[in-house]
């Protein structure tokens, strides 16, 4: 069938990264989207000339849409690109980030399985990202374990395809200015008993520039997540009533 495909990458000072980025996601937009299908980058407010170096690789791509915005960190600027996929009525919504750890030859299984789930999310078995990545994702799940009894194999891989009519339904449940809108559209997956699949993938170290997430904003991060879990958590059986009875917009 002839769907449209929207990948989107949120981008912060990511200039030695974009254009190996756009070398390797481009084909896969060109390969398996259809015309209207997009490589969505959204431009974080960079300090550095990230969004010059994107705006001169889209004058020859016409899949490329670049998007730029004030600074509001990762997980606001995702929500961004999911609501302008949305907009554009995007069939297919993939995820992944701009540093280069993920792998674009493994988005191929991912789009065979399409038909056959509401969500497919990406499993970092092995990752080369440090330990203190890997601790907060550990903390995290257990963290949703306890919170929402789900249990879940990784919830914030920058790796996932989700249909258009999961995101609409979970998105509008979270501020513009949610941290962790990956984790808690894995969670409300899970939790609702969507038709969800974890799929291994590989992990790379970051391929260049300078991570922006030191263990002090991670901290952070993690101490507002808990006040919003807390939120979401006291909302999440309105979000299944609505669910059930198909009035999630109203």
């Amino acid at each position: 069938m002839d769907h449209s495909l929207y990948i989107v990458v949120p981008a912060y000072n990511e200039a030695e990264n974009v254009g190996r980025l756009i070398e390797d996601w481009y084909p896969i937009v060109e390969k398996f989207g259809n015309e209207q299908s997009r490589l969505v980058i959204v431009n974080d407010g960079s300090k550095d000339n990230t969004y010059e170096i994107l705006c001169q690789y889209a004058k020859t791509r016409p899949l490329l849409q670049v998007l730029t915005k004030q600074n509001g960190g990762h997980g606001p600027t995702v929500l961004y690109g999911y609501r302008y996929a949305l907009k554009k009525k995007a069939d297919y919504i993939f995820q992944t980030d701009s540093d280069g750890q993920t792998n674009p030859h493994e988005f191929e299984k991912f789009w065979k399985l399409r038909n056959k789930y509401d969500a497919l999310i990406g499993k970092r078995t092995v990752r080369q990202d440090g330990w203190s990545r890997q601790f907060v994702e550990k903390t995290l799940c257990f963290i949703l374990r306890m919170s929402f009894g789900v249990k879940i194999k990784d919830s914030n891989a920058p790796f996932r395809l989700m249909k258009r009519e999961v995101v609409e339904r979970y998105i509008k449940k979270m501020p513009d200015d949610f941290n962790l809108p990956n984790v808690m559209m894995t969670t409300y997956f899970v939790y609702f008993h969507e038709k969800v699949k974890f799929i291994e993938i590989t992990f790379k170290p970051r391929q260049g520039g300078t991570n922006s997430i030191n263990i002090k904003k991670i901290i952070k991060i993690g101490w507002k997540a808990l006040g919003d879990f807390r939120m979401l958590k006291k909302h999440i059986h309105d979000i299944g009533g609505s669910k059930m009875t198909g009035t999630e917009g109203a």
